[in-house]
């Protein structure tokens, strides 16, 4: 299945909750969820109770969407978790948290993942010294990741920037703002996870 290129506010509204898809203004008056909190579509004031099977259906697709991923790769970061040591929904949420898309995002270079993979794509950013353009690439613990001398005066760079210093960072980046450098402490605990994914759910369909 090719990757979804509709109106992404429409999928915030068919999950039941914000996906914080498109950066601030998720965050303002002008978000569609927030003006008609029901599902899409002629008949979505009227959509029922889903069923066991359904709910674990929703939160998976709600995950991938948050993302940005199709079914492939999600199947794929659930095979890894999988195989690793631990709870596998926290390690599959641990690895989405390493995507280099999310790293981005999360350490404020980024107004939404979308935005963070295409400024990838791009060349705007070198881990480690090298230059990388591989969105999926897994970020490990002491990864330093820096924006590019000559990407630094790109302006929606320098806003979302700004705009995630006032809201703080997570505890498991060290963000350097001034210098628009980025490090990885350590892999984030359950808790230093935000998003509102019940994760068991999705362990119990793809157990099935």
């Amino acid at each position: 299945m090719a990757r979804y290129t509709g109106p992404v506010c429409r999928l915030c509204r068919r999950e039941g909750a914000k996906l914080f898809l498109k950066g601030e203004r998720c965050m303002s008056e002008k978000c569609a969820f927030t003006r008609r909190a029901y599902h899409p579509g002629q008949h979505g004031q009227r959509r029922g109770k889903f069923s066991p099977y359904g709910l674990q259906l929703r939160e998976k697709q709600k995950a991938k969407r948050i993302y940005g991923l199709i079914e492939g790769q999600f199947r794929r970061f659930f095979r890894h978790a999988e195989r690793a040591r631990g709870a596998t929904g926290t390690n599959l949420l641990v690895l989405l948290e390493r995507r280099l898309d999310n790293m981005v995002y999360r350490m404020g270079f980024a107004r939404s993942r979308a935005e963070a993979r295409q400024l990838i794509r791009h060349n705007h950013f070198v881990l480690n010294g090298h230059k990388v353009n591989i969105p999926s690439l897994l970020a490990k613990a002491n990864d330093v990741l820096e924006i590019r001398e000559r990407s630094r005066r790109v302006d929606s760079i320098k806003t979302s920037l700004d705009q995630a210093s006032k809201r703080g960072f997570p505890g498991w980046l060290e963000v350097d703002a001034e210098h628009f450098r980025g490090k990885v402490v350590a892999f984030p605990n359950r808790d230093e996870i935000p998003m509102d994914i019940r994760e068991q759910l999705i362990v119990e369909l793809y157990s099935k």
